[in-house]
């Protein structure tokens, strides 16, 4: 079997490295033609992780369609904004049995769709997974205990990513709820950029606490009216991924919040990270999602006010704290998963 990675970021070239030791062969494709040559050469990838060698079964490709050629398995591990224009570039070059498996997360700001369904607008006779999960790629890199999930509404396209990718460090479970997948994995981030500035505003473990807790609550309550099952959210694409991106350093989304609560400017902030920061533009398509599906989400608005109406986190954090009073268990049906 052999596989297409489109995407030489940190977690495109993690999953490399995985499935290289798994014994499968591996094109890896970037369009930086610059940071590729070095690839070859040097079979490191400096830019994002310059500890891991990448010295056996991987060709590093340019040519984008060359990439994807004869390959059974085709991982889109670029960023969700960028993944319409990628589709678009190899949409003539892609056949009806070749496996489609997205790992970003995020929702095109523009259609405010999932990856899942801008997939299936270009290519509905593919089979599609969405390969996500609290995993930090430098983790995953240096063999670290992970779990992740693949998702799909075909069972076996989503048991055979889970073969290929599982390894003694790597444990892979199922779920055909590709949409909730596809909402936790999303907007967990935005929550990650809330807790970062919580961090940089000088908050401590409880204010963290209380805003993973609502988050997780908010982010089900828009993907339970999107069609995903809300058991999906105490999952590892769901409380899992909110878990690591909050609390960990490696967390671009929660390093960027934590420079505009220290008062930095949002773009400043992003520009400073120097990497894509996903939760940065999920934040506006989160928000316009729940005024499309009516979906009350404070958290997300007080975010959304933040990074884009310059308004102050302290008067966010406020406004989030006086809010009418509530009971705190508001209906959430908890629905079984199961393949049809």
């Amino acid at each position: 079997m052999k596989i297409a990675i489109l995407g030489a970021g940190s977690w495109g070239t993690a999953l490399a490295y995985v499935l290289i030791n798994n014994e499968f062969k591996v094109n890896l494709w970037t369009r930086n033609s610059i940071d590729l040559n070095y690839m070859r050469e040097n079979k490191v990838n400096k830019k994002y992780l310059p500890d891991v060698l990448l010295d056996k079964n991987i060709e590093f490709i340019n040519n984008i369609e060359d990439s994807i050629k004869d390959v059974d398995v085709i991982v889109l591990a670029v960023s969700s904004q960028a993944t319409r224009n990628i589709l678009e570039t190899i949409k003539e070059h892609v056949n009806k049995n070749q496996l489609i498996v997205n790992v970003s997360k995020g929702i095109e700001l523009v259609s405010l769709k999932t990856i899942s369904q801008i997939v299936k607008e270009f290519f509905p006779n593919n089979n599609f997974v969405a390969l996500s999960g609290p995993s930090h790629a430098e983790e995953v890199s240096k063999g670290m205990p992970t779990t992740l999930v693949s998702a799909s509404i075909d069972k076996r396209s989503a048991e055979l990513i889970q073969d290929i990718f599982t390894t003694e460090y790597l444990r892979v479970y199922t779920n055909p709820d590709v949409i909730g997948v596809e909402i936790g994995g999303s907007l967990k981030n935005i929550i990650a950029l809330g807790a970062g500035i919580s961090d940089g505003l000088g908050y401590g473990d409880n204010a963290k606490a209380a805003l993973m807790t609502r988050g997780i609550y908010e982010i089900a309550k828009l993907g339970k009216i999107m069609g995903a099952k809300t058991t999906t959210f105490t999952g590892l694409s769901g409380i899992g991924d909110l878990i690591v991106t909050c609390t960990s350093m490696h967390s671009r989304n929660r390093r960027c919040g934590i420079l505009i609560g220290e008062g930095k400017k949002p773009k400043d902030a992003l520009e400073k990270i120097g990497m894509v920061v996903e939760g940065f533009y999920t934040v506006e398509s989160a928000y316009y999602l729940s005024k499309k599906y009516n979906v009350e989400m404070p958290i997300t608005r007080e975010l959304y006010k933040v990074i884009y109406e310059n308004h102050g986190a302290r008067d966010s954090v406020k406004s989030l704290m006086m809010r009418s009073k509530k009971h705190e268990i508001e209906e959430m049906i908890l629905n079984p998963i199961e393949w049809n």
